[in-house]
């Protein structure tokens, strides 16, 4: 007999009306689900799918495990952004989404809809930098071109300002094109020492800031779409 499961869906990083940002399957693990993770996010499609354990301690923290439609990740940004605002919305807010790479310290904001995370560079997966000249530039890009591996193309919109046009493409990980990346972009704020604007995608906008000891801090606006049925 076919058994079904309620996937919400968010939309993470949107701008500031709300529109665009990176969708994120989001599952309650249990029986139905135990070792068909990866089957279901391959189903499903998403860039990434999470699924959510029990809270571990009422108020401070819940285990996550995050999936693309190829692999587990140990860690990834806008799962992690997008599953604490979504935990906070639902009256289970936690400080703390123990993931396979560590422990990701959260903040949400409810009131704004804004949701943080603090990660380290070295849980993310490793990308080729595709630094261009121009924001038209980055625009351009096919990304049927690129056939292995996770590149992260960007430029400049404003140096001075910390603003940057991106773009990230990872076949390595079953997605043509990410919408708005969360993990690149703790890693671009380490590599380049600073905090960063970044327009990603359509208009997916992501906020970064280092915070000492190796960290980054990294978040955007994350709203509710929609719940799905998904028939095992």
């Amino acid at each position: 007999m076919d058994e079904t499961i309620d996937v919400v869906v968010v939309r993470v990083f949107t701008n500031e009306s709300g529109r665009n940002g990176n969708e994120l399957g989001i599952v309650q693990s249990s029986e139905a689900t135990a070792a068909r993770e990866q089957e279901i996010a391959t189903a499903l499609g998403f860039s990434e799918t999470v699924f959510v354990d029990a809270v571990d301690e009422p108020g401070r923290a819940a285990s996550i495990r995050i999936f693309t439609p190829a692999k587990e990740l140990p860690f990834a940004g806008h799962p992690s952004v997008g599953t604490a605002w979504w935990l906070a919305d639902r009256r289970t807010p936690v400080d703390v989404l123990r993931e396979p790479a560590g422990d990701v310290e959260v903040e949400v904001d409810l009131d704004d809809d804004l949701a943080w995370i603090t990660a380290r560079p070295e849980w993310t997966p490793e990308f080729e930098w595709l630094a261009l000249e121009s924001p038209e530039d980055v625009e351009a890009l096919d990304p049927f071109a690129f056939t292995t591996g996770q590149t992260f193309a960007y430029a400049w919109i404003d140096e001075a300002a910390g603003s940057i046009r991106a773009r990230m493409f990872a076949p390595a990980m079953g997605i043509v094109e990410d919408e708005a990346t969360g993990a690149a972009a703790v890693a671009l704020t380490a590599r380049l020492g600073r905090a960063l604007s970044i327009l990603q995608g359509e208009g997916s906008d992501i906020a970064t800031e280092p915070v000492g000891d190796g960290r980054v801090r990294v978040g955007g606006t994350t709203v509710y779409d929609r719940t799905i049925e998904a028939t095992l």
